[in-house]
Formats: structure tokens, sequence, C-alpha cells
């Protein structure tokens, strides 16, 4: 057996015996794992067992892994988990639907299951290193890295956890202008590859959440916050 890790790790996938094997792996290694073998199921489980991980397929009957994924991104349990989509599809459009529904990672199939288990322990000690960080207030927003809670004058919200931290990591470094390379590295990290569009899709999402006055785009560069 693995070291205990005390988290909760949902699987949600239409193949039994990639279901057992991660299931396996994951047990194994301490975490306290749900599996569901569709999409609804998935939503339902997340609901009360309230995952901070969840591996999802995007290919399953009756309701698919994209359309899942933004259910349970509209669970207020769910403010906070990491989804990944495990999948056999490759193509370009289906990564982009995926983060475009609240994704925050992508990997493609066949699953190697040591690998797996590497990336999913380096993602919780990075989550434990980064609870201390203070709130950023810029005028009359603030964000609250503690409670992932954006607030604009008296109306206070959440975002998706990478709309979060992609926000957060501008507010932190005002005025400064970060390639799509440059966040990509900062907020996805080096050992998760997602295509630069990505960025894009999350700015649209943040922009229309809090406004068009925060982001600027430097057009040919990238974007930064801007704080007069």
């Amino acid at each position: 057996m693995g070291v205990k890790q005390n988290h909760k790790v949902l699987v949600v996938d239409d193949d039994p015996d990639i279901l057992e094997l991660l299931k396996y792996n994951l047990v194994k290694e301490g975490y306290d794992v749900k599996i569901a073998e569709d999409g609804r199921k998935g939503v339902q489980i997340a609901k009360t067992f309230q995952p901070e991980l969840v591996l999802l397929d995007i290919m399953m009957p009756s309701q698919d892994g994209v359309e899942t994924c933004r259910q349970m991104r509209e669970l207020p349990e769910m403010v906070n988990a990491h989804i990944t989509f495990l999948t056999a599809r490759a193509e370009e459009y289906s990564e982009v639907a995926a983060f475009d529904a609240g994704a925050d990672d992508y990997i493609t199939k066949p699953i190697k299951p040591r690998a797996l288990m590497s990336r999913i322990s380096a993602h919780f000690r990075k989550e434990k290193k980064s609870k201390t960080t203070p709130k950023v207030s810029v005028g009359n927003l603030t964000i609250d890295k503690s409670s992932y809670t954006v607030t604009i004058e008296d109306n206070q919200f959440t975002l998706p956890k990478k709309e979060f931290e992609l926000l957060y990591f501008l507010a932190q470094n005002p005025n400064k202008v970060f390639s799509r390379d440059d966040l990509l590295q900062n907020i996805w990290g080096t050992d998760v590859y997602v295509l630069a569009r990505t960025v894009d899709v999350h700015i649209r999402k943040v922009r229309e959440k809090i406004g068009e006055g925060f982001i600027t785009t430097v057009k040919g560069v990238g974007y930064k916050f801007d704080v007069l």
C-alpha cells in the first residue's frame, strides 16, 4: 500500500476494465475512490462525495463527458475540484470542448497507471503548497484564494478553478505582459499538454464574469492585468 493520501477521487468511465484498473491503482496509493459507469451517475455521486479530483471519459452513453463536466462545474461542491479528462479522443476540437466545459487537464489513452499516479500525486503536492496564499485586492475587485471567490463591490461569486488561478496569477503580477506559453506553464504546469487556445478560452470566460476593464490583450504578445 502507498502512503495514505486522504484525498477523494471520482472516476467516471463506461469501460468496466478501465474503472477496475484505475480504482485498483488509486486505492493502492491510499486514495478514497468512488466510480461511476456513466456521466449522469457521476454527477449524482459528485454532489454527495465531493471529490477533489475527477477522472472523466468523453465518450459515454446517455451523457458524454463534456456535458458531465459542465454540470459538475455548476455544482457549488465542485468549485475547487480538479477535473481531468482521460479519453481516446485526440482531436483538437474535443480538447477545446473539454477545456471550454471547465476541465483542468486532458490526457489521451492508453492509460499508463504509474505515470498517472505520479501526476496525481504531484497535483496534490502542488495544491498543498498553495493553500496559504493571501487575498489580492485591486480597486473594487478582491480575489480570495482561500475560498476561490471573487468580489466586485458587493457582488461575490465563484469561478471554476483554472479561471480563478489565471485571474489570480495575472492580478498578482499587475501591468506585466505574459505570453500564452508563460500562462500555460504557470497555471497548467510543464507536465500538462494543453493548446495555447485554451488560454484564450479561459480569458474570455473570466472577462465575461468580471468585465472587460481588467485584463488587456497585447496584440501579438499575450495578456496583462491593468492597474493604473
